[in-house]
């Protein structure tokens, strides 16, 4: 049987045969991309050249692609496991051509590769080329339909719809008509009862899809409208899971050895047989699945979070957790142990996975064990809602009606971190359904916010100049003479801005953890400032808050001059920061992110424990000393794999070109890959200074510090700082003695009130249980105390309650000027009454004292500002039994 590292290789030697250049896989991150969270399809790193914004330097490129489709339009994760077919995380094989070839070419070579090189036998393919669509004026693609009949026979080429065989990244973007390759793969005796061409494009599990060829000739606006592109491109998509499936023989994806490594070290971990039962198939498939999506997007540098693509690999983790929790028996972190085994069989196609195997497998651990902490909770209050519902006991009410509200959704969300398609998921199991629309509007207002902070609402291109797309001059100049070559108006948290594009700029674009450039664009006398500048699909923007009355005149752009240089001081201390981390704690230590601004720097690195002040102490004394050495430091382009034998350092998820900048300070200190900007020598930053070190994620460690003017004055700040607390306390001869004397005196003090606090409080228990009052079947205290601290009034609470477990019980103080209320619920009145001490405390008791609260059902507090109210609020307390 032909392996599947021996069917990706047969691909690239195909076509490095036909002359293409054979190109690694972009990170399955995206980067400077509004519209994508993660690279869906092998075209997605070729985009720029599509739409014209660059020239490409091979018009004949190959490779294969890490995708991953969770999200968004491409969506396939409610297939993932349940059929054989569908993934997450997928490998997608592609050739391409820029300008150069076209169908002729295209449909010959899949032909030959397919049934010369692969050898499927013609008679298990078919073809669907594209109808046309009257509402868009599209005619049929007849020009690849005659194409196709020089190799296969006309009965098997099949008419496609606008759906099926008109490609589109998504609702704007470069498009074009496409023509399917189909493989039947059932048996023998199945085909003889059914034509094949009767199952093409109708979801049968073994006929079924395994390449696209598209000719993008087109870019739909965000009017609707196609406009055709300046050269044609061929753009194929091959699934190499589908692929390998087919040429291996087997009935399911998951039964090829791209997966039954992992699945039997699942089965090994776990100690259940595959296959067992239609459940535990399912969830071993998802296990096998979802730890590839989960080990590429974290190796690429996405790290697992509540928000954007961390969200979407939290939610891919905590879905298969919750299959082997619930179908393998397994309650302990599983996904973690499979991170060398993955890493091992991928080390020659995709070595970022083994290289970084420690750090992966730290950050899944520690992200299976909190989801493992709630998981057991969430699932038995699941559970009670659902045996708890009307719905739940009653066998003959129609599956319509068995709804999850979406509040109770919401809580699983909010509380126990049940991502709503899991919620979804598990309702689905058992019949019922979650009421997305109500768990809509409970997620509404948090998700509004969020919205109003990160809403970009762009407008089309308006052309001025075909003169260029922003050619960057930067490195070597601060202002430059040039033309707006395009223009767009765009909404970002409901204000009105510009984005320009030049045909030449000197403004570094936001990239690599470095900020963008400010300036100013002078058009004759007006002068336009520059806010900010980003980079979008290939084309450097530059934000504006109007728009010149002479957009289409010439105009000075100027770089501000004093940012930029401030800036390139922390890029080169970053550099300087990064060295040296490894030199004190180890070759583990690779870039995790950064930020790079004029005023400070943010580096976020691969660790596993707190750095100890020794060796912070010692990272700051390697860089002061490397900026005393004045050192020269050195730019140079050269070709990525040159620069990389050279041992200089590439950051994983970062996509480089062909060609690269090398940024060296001392051969024998620090290599890297760098597209920033940076300063002439190392003395140019005056001092380093770190500011603080924390921790970010698992296995990763923050550092913030700061280079130049920046660490001069935060040394100025501490020092001052410092001669203030020299002053109270009378400038001592030896400070530190003094503080901890200070520190001695002031515990003292505090074990010697919390004495008499104790003393008190138990003079007040006393006297408040002979208060006590038989009210409704239930006794009663409510009391207003003189200055009884917060805890003071929990501690009585929670006392009297257990003495007293039919007990209500209110109490008010003022507290240090504030006002202060705690309202409780003896046991046995919780279990007869319902009542709720939190309710009562946010509905009753807060807004009375002009101030919030909250709890738990027997106990909850509340503080303000207004004690007025007090016996107001001792009353209605009373009035709730």
């Amino acid at each position: 049987m032909i392996g599947s590292a021996e069917i990706r290789d047969k691909f690239m030697e195909f076509f490095r045969s036909k002359g293409h250049v054979i190109l690694p896989s972009a990170p399955i991150v995206v980067q400077h991309d509004p519209t994508l969270l993660f690279t869906n399809a092998g075209m997605n790193q070729f985009k720029d050249f599509f739409l014209g914004n660059k020239i490409s330097a091979h018009p004949r490129v190959a490779d294969t692609q890490k995708c991953l489709r969770v999200s968004g339009k491409h969506n396939d994760l409610e297939e993932v496991g349940v059929d054989t077919s569908h993934h997450t995380m997928f490998e997608m094989l592609g050739n391409w051509s820029f300008g150069d070839y076209f169908k002729k070419e295209a449909v010959e070579w899949s032909w030959e590769l397919l049934t010369k090189i692969y050898g499927i036998p013609v008679d298990r393919i078919f073809i669907t080329v594209f109808e046309g669509d009257a509402s868009e004026n599209l005619t049929a693609d007849k020009e690849t339909r005659s194409e196709w009949k020089k190799w296969v026979h006309e009965d098997r080429i099949l008419s496609g719809s606008k759906k099926d065989n008109f490609w589109e990244m998504g609702e704007t973007g470069p498009c074009g008509p496409c023509t399917e390759i189909h493989v039947d793969c059932r048996t023998d005796e199945e085909r003889k009862e059914q034509d094949g061409k009767e199952l093409v494009n109708r979801d049968h599990p073994q006929v079924i899809e395994i390449w696209n060829n598209v000719f993008i000739q087109y870019n739909r606006t965000r009017s609707g409208e196609l406009v055709p592109l300046p050269l044609r491109h061929v753009d194929t998509g091959m699934g190499f899971e589908r692929l390998v499936r087919v040429l291996q023989k087997k009935h399911s994806n998951y039964d090829t050895d791209i997966f039954t490594g992992t699945i039997a070290a699942i089965a090994s971990i776990t100690g259940k047989p595959y296959p067992e039962n239609e459940r535990s198939e399912i969830a071993f498939r998802v296990i096998a699945d979802h730890i590839r999506a989960v080990c590429f997007t974290i190796a690429d540098g996405q790290l697992p979070s509540n928000t954007g693509a961390g969200y979407v690999i939290r939610r891919i983790l905590r879905r298969a957790v919750r299959y082997y929790y619930s179908y393998l028996d397994y309650q302990e972190p599983l996904l973690y142990q499979l991170v060398k085994l993955l890493g091992i069989q991928f080390e020659f196609v995709f070595p970022e996975l083994l290289k970084q195997e420690a750090f992966i497998a730290r950050v899944i651990h520690e992200e299976e064990e909190a989801f493992l902490r709630t998981l057991d909770k969430g699932l038995k209050i699941f559970n009670e809602y659902i045996e708890g519902s009307p719905m739940g006991n009653v066998n003959s009410i129609q599956d319509t009606e068995k709804k999850i509200s979406g509040s109770f959704a919401f809580k699983l969300n909010d509380t126990y971190g049940f991502p709503i398609d899991l919620t979804s998921l598990m309702a689905r199991e058992i019949g019922w359904k979650v009421d997305t629309k109500d768990f809509e509007k409970e997620l509404q207002q948090q998700k509004e916010r969020s919205r109003s902070a990160t809403l970009v609402d762009t407008g089309d291109w308006v052309m001025i100049h075909e003169n260029g797309n922003g050619l960057f001059e930067g490195y070597t100049h601060l202002e430059t003479d040039t033309l707006v070559s395009r223009w767009r108006k765009v909404k970002i948290k409901g204000k009105e801005a510009y984005q320009l594009v030049l045909a030449k700029t000197p403004f570094y674009a936001e990239s690599g953890g470095q900020v963008g450039d400010t300036g100013s664009l002078k058009f004759g006398n007006e002068i336009v400032e520059v806010i900010d500048t980003k980079k979008e699909n290939g084309l450097i923007l530059h934000f504006t808050e109007k728009l010149p009355f002479s957009v289409d005149g010439p105009v000075h752009a100027s770089v501000d001059v004093k940012k930029r240089k401030n800036t390139e001081i922390h890029h080169t201390a970053t550099h300087l920061l990064h060295a040296a981390l490894r030199k004190i704690l180890g070759n583990h230590v690779t870039q995790k992110g950064s930020l790079v601004a004029a005023d400070h720097l943010r580096f976020d690195f691969s660790h596993f424990s707190k750095l100890t002040d020794g060796e912070l102490s010692s990272i700051e004394q390697i860089i002061n000393e490397r900026i005393r050495e004045n050192i020269p430091v050195i730019i140079r382009e050269m070709p990525r794999e040159e620069a990389l034998k050279t041992g200089a350092m590439a950051l994983f998820g970062e996509k480089y070109g062909d060609l690269v900048r090398v940024v060296i300070i001392d051969p024998s200190y620090s290599i890297e890959l760098c597209g920033g900007t940076h300063v002439a020598r190392t003395g140019e930053l005056g001092f380093f200074k770190i500011e603080s070190e924390s921790a970010v994620a698992a296995g990763v460690r923050r550092i913030e510090a700061l280079a130049g003017i920046a660490a001069e004055r935060y040394v100025d700040d501490q020092l001052s700082i410092l001669r203030s607390v020299k002053e109270q306390l009378k400038n001592p001869r030896d400070l530190g003695k003094s503080i901890r004397e200070l520190s001695s005196e002031n515990i003292i003090i505090r074990q010697r009130l919390e004495s008499l606090e104790t003393s008190r409080l138990l003079e007040i228990k006393k006297e408040l249980s002979s208060q006590a009052v038989y009210y409704k079947s239930a006794r009663f205290i409510g009391s207003v105390l003189d200055a009884v601290s917060p805890d003071g009034l929990k501690k009585l609470a929670q006392d009297l309650c257990q003495e007293m477990p039919d007990l209500l019980l209110v109490l008010a103080s003022v507290y240090e000027g504030k006002a202060f209320v705690a309202v409780a619920l003896g046991e046995s009145l919780l279990i007869s009454n319902n009542l709720d001490a939190s309710k009562i405390i946010k509905e009753q008791v807060a807004p009375l004292i002009s101030g919030g609260g909250g709890g738990h059902k027997s106990l909850a507090t509340a503080g303000g500002q207004d004690s007025s109210r007090f016996p107001d609020i001792v009353k209605q307390v009373k009035n709730s039994l």
